[in-house]
């Protein structure tokens, strides 16, 4: 089983776009991993109050990455603070990195 992170930017889209986006980026990993497996970091029941919001979000996010075989990063993600840190982490750790323009 191949276990597949993705990266995309959130910021000013509805739920339902993050989650169609996602459901695409899982298909375009299928396309060369059909064991795949996603590993779920759209968090819909994590709200942290205080504190720095993103940067809690971005240390779940990361936390997940450290069990990914691969990771895939939507259009955009080279403009969103979060998925180039994200990105970086990737590479810097061996995670192999697919990026979608």
């Amino acid at each position: 089983m191949t276990k597949v992170f993705i990266s995309q930017p959130m910021k000013d889209k509805t739920e339902q776009e993050i989650l169609e986006e996602r459901a695409n980026m899982f298909q375009i990993a299928k396309e060369s991993f059909p064991d795949a497996e996603l590993i779920d970091s759209y968090f819909d029941d994590y709200n942290p109050s205080t504190g720095n919001v993103g940067l809690k979000y971005l240390a779940k996010s990361l936390e997940l990455l450290a069990d990914a075989d691969v990771a895939y990063f939507a259009p955009g993600w080279d403009e969103a603070r979060g998925c180039r840190i994200e990105n970086e982490c990737a590479i810097k750790y061996g995670i192999e990195v697919h990026e979608i323009y």
